[in-house]
């Protein structure tokens, strides 16, 4: 339920100054979006494509091309010519709309449509440095606020966890007893310390309704929705919560739903035991010592990048014999690739990319309600995730919708024995960078977490802090060492598929994935000679961009598609291959005998998604930043055609997001905190979204940057607002007025340097 706007509201950040008045929002939202007629031709093409085709008509008709020709051309708008990374909005005198979009003309002093961002913040913001470095420097304008802080939101004096779920008269012994410094009286816990329970959601706690029952006990937000006060034997007056379980494991709420659901809950004593070094994890130690073996055998280069040079010179002779001496010394690993599950993935897969912050939980669940087929978790590292770090593991949770399998045409038997029914759409992403702490977390994960499409192994960010480290786009570097580690989580992840994730390379000028793509699919020379043959990748996910570039530039999709050309050979074991020597060991295929290829970069429409697919010939295409300002775009490319939401509707997105993060953070203080907090991180992408409808070209382009524009309606213009202050005030039309020690730091120091200047 969309909570009413007042005509006048109080505003909570400026006091003196009153907020916009937003009445009328529905009627507003229907003269932007008014009713037509709908004709037989108008199936699956919306206003804006045809606009896009055609150009206005006066009276919505639509003449054929030949007879528009010969009418006069003052008669028709003459669109302006597209500038480059400018969205192309409809100028202010455009007569097909009573509205007027564009504020600043291009070129004016106030034009920002050059205006660019740093988008590093969706791959790898929780890896950057915690605080700035030391010494005084020039406040700059652009870039990231690298030392954000944002603040807490708790009870100024918390409830004992004694008191938390049981009535006032019946609380649990307290283990601290005089020592404890927590409230341990309820009515004035509820009184001076708490804040006022939310109104929103008709003031009903969504994870009672959810759930049936809501763990937050007396320190929910909502807990006036389940809580009273009764009369006792002895005559005094009991506040009691009414969801708490009776004796016989009921209760005393009739429940709504079966709950929200999540998997791969990490015990706490398998963290413990993690970060007391009691789990053992043979398999990866067995396979560590199997390298250690093999790299002490006569002739060996494993950790020869340069494999064809020093072939050079060799006879055919001295090959033969050396790779009869490998074979013999060769030891099978634990586990061959060719036992695995088998995947799939095709035009009917649209991957949502794994999104470090924002690919959060909440956000998962949401677009996967909006068609994602397959998710990810957010990269988590290595070393924390075997040491048990109760924050790392956090991010392998995932939404039950998120073990259901992903959309399948029985046509597509691309893949034997491939069992739809069996599969499911989330998947684990890791970071490493040495052999034995990625083989480790292999084990650990196969054994703790049941429900893993796959883990897929991060090749490609290009975070300072985390390249540093030789983890991330460091590996693309060291093109031995992945294939060392890939090879290493497929002998030790049981059943479960590994695949890796790359750049073009480190550098603009010199791109290296062709050679990886190539080493990963059919190995080398030298691992043919001791019988292993190609990594066993099941997948490879190629991001068309360099660790350099960043997102300066658009993704290389010509690249992209020359890559796509090596897997197709492997597809056709190689048949045109000259060099046969590199021909892959049959016992290292992936299952099913195909590896996978998925295209990733600059993809926010359903028109990129099929232009990718036909041209580039990928398998599927991995979308990260068109998700985040569009999350509906998984729709679109189902649907096949532009879906103009309306600000209405993009606001009920908004609420969906804000009861899921209740849900998965908890209605108490520090949940809703924690929620409004990745809300405000999500909304930093989503108000880059222009409509579809106030667009003079077609299709949008992720790169294009939009000047000051104005929206259809009021709400449409709060939602595109660059102003975070804008953003709490959304964040508050569901969430309450933010604690007074919350605090939130765009990401981008352009945001607050506009602000700073318009006061």
């Amino acid at each position: 339920m969309t909570p009413q706007l007042q005509s006048v509201q109080a505003n909570p950040l400026e006091p003196l100054d009153q907020l916009n008045a937003l009445s009328n929002v529905n009627d507003i939202d229907r003269e932007a979006h008014p009713q037509s007629t709908i004709l037989a031709e108008d199936s699956a093409v919306t206003k804006a494509e045809k606009l896009e085709r055609h150009g206005a008509q006066e009276d919505g008709i639509q003449d054929p091309p030949a007879k528009r020709a010969k009418f006069d051309n003052s008669n028709r708008v003459t669109k302006s010519e597209r500038r480059k990374g400018v969205a192309p909005i409809k100028p202010e005198s455009a007569p097909i709309s009573v509205f007027r979009f564009l504020v600043y003309p291009p070129g004016t002093d106030r034009d920002r449509g050059s205006t660019r961002q740093d988008d590093d913040a969706a791959e790898g913001a929780a890896h950057q440095p915690e605080s700035a470095p030391r010494g005084k420097r020039k406040e700059k304008s652009k870039g990231q606020n690298t030392g954000r802080s944002f603040g807490s939101s708790r009870d100024e004096v918390g409830l004992c966890s004694s008191r938390a779920t049981q009535p006032e008269y019946s609380p649990a012994e307290c283990q601290y007893g005089d020592k404890c410094r927590f409230e341990h009286d309820l009515r004035k816990y509820l009184k001076e310390w708490k804040r006022a329970d939310l109104t929103t959601f008709g003031g009903v706690c969504p994870i009672l309704k959810a759930q049936g029952r809501c763990h937050a006990g007396w320190k929910c937000r909502f807990v006036g929705s389940h809580s009273e006060e009764r009369d006792t034997a002895d005559g005094r007056r009991e506040l009691i919560l009414t969801d708490s379980p009776r004796a016989d494991g009921s209760t005393q709420t009739q429940k709504v739903t079966t709950g929200i659901g999540t998997i791969n809950e990490i015990s706490t004593q398998a963290k413990a035991d993690l970060m007391k070094r009691k789990f053992d994890t043979p398999k990866a130690d067995k396979y560590g010592k199997w390298l250690d073996s093999q790299s002490q055998l006569p002739d060996n280069r494993t950790h020869t990048d340069d494999i064809d040079a020093q072939d050079e010179g060799r006879n055919d002779v001295d090959d033969k014999v050396a790779k009869e001496d490998g074979r013999a010394r060769y030891v099978s690993p634990p586990f061959l690739p060719s036992e695995k599950r088998r995947l799939y993935f095709g035009p009917e897969t649209p991957i949502l990319a794994p999104l470090t912050t924002q690919g959060n939980l909440p956000f998962r669940r949401l677009c996967v309600s909006l068609g994602a087929q397959l998710t990810y978790s957010e990269m988590a590292m290595s070393v924390p995730l075997i040491q048990g770090q109760k924050s790392e593991w956090a991010l392998l949770r995932a939404h039950e919708s998120e073990a259901t399998p992903p959309a399948f045409l029985p046509s597509n038997k691309t893949v034997k024995n491939y069992d739809n029914s069996r599969d499911l759409k989330f998947g684990a992403q890791i970071a490493a960078n040495k052999p034995w702490n990625a083989l480790k977390t292999a084990e650990v994960l196969t054994r703790l977490c049941p429900h893993l499409r796959l883990i897929d192994l991060n090749c490609g960010c290009p975070i300072d802090l985390v390249y540093r480290t030789g983890a991330g786009s460091a590996l693309l570097d060291s093109p031995a060492k992945m294939d060392k580690i890939v090879r290493g989580m497929n002998a030790v992840s049981d059943d479960i598929p590994i695949t890796v994730k790359i750049r073009m390379g480190t550098k603009d000028n010199n791109p290296m994935a062709l050679k990886l793509v190539n080493r990963l699919v059919f190995g080398t020379p030298e691992t043919a000679r001791y019988g292993e043959g190609g990594s066993g990748a099941a997948a490879i996910t190629l991001h068309g961009r360099s660790r350099q570039q960043r997102y300066t530039k658009s993704a290389d999709w010509e690249y992209i598609a020359e890559c796509a050309a090596v897997i197709k050979q492997f597809t056709n074991k190689g048949d045109s291959l000259a060099d046969t020597v590199r021909e892959s060991d049959p016992r290292t295929f992936p299952a099913g005998e195909k590896v996978y290829f998925i295209g990733n970069g600059d993809c926010y429409s359903h028109v990129d998604y099929q232009k990718h697919l036909e041209k580039s010939k990928v398998d599927s295409v991995m979308v990260a930043r068109g998700a985040l300002i569009k999350p509906w775009v998984f729709e679109e490319i189902e649907k096949g055609q532009y879906l103009d939401r309306s600000a209405t509707e993009r606001l009920g997105l908004v609420e969906q997001f804000v009861k899921y993060g209740l849900e998965t953070w908890g209605s108490d203080e520090m949940g809703v905190g924690t929620t409004r907090r990745f809300l405000l991180e999500w909304l930093s992408f989503a108000y880059r979204y222009v409509p579809v409808g106030i667009l003079e070209h077609l299709p949008p382009s992720l790169q294009d940057r939009p000047p000051a524009w104005r929206g259809r309606n009021e709400l449409e213009t709060l939602l595109g607002s660059d102003n975070y202050k804008d953003w709490i005030k959304i964040s508050e039309m569901f969430l309450g007025p933010a604690h007074k020690d919350f605090r939130f730091e765009p990401k981008h120091k352009s945001n607050s340097y506009e602000i700073e200047a318009e006061g």
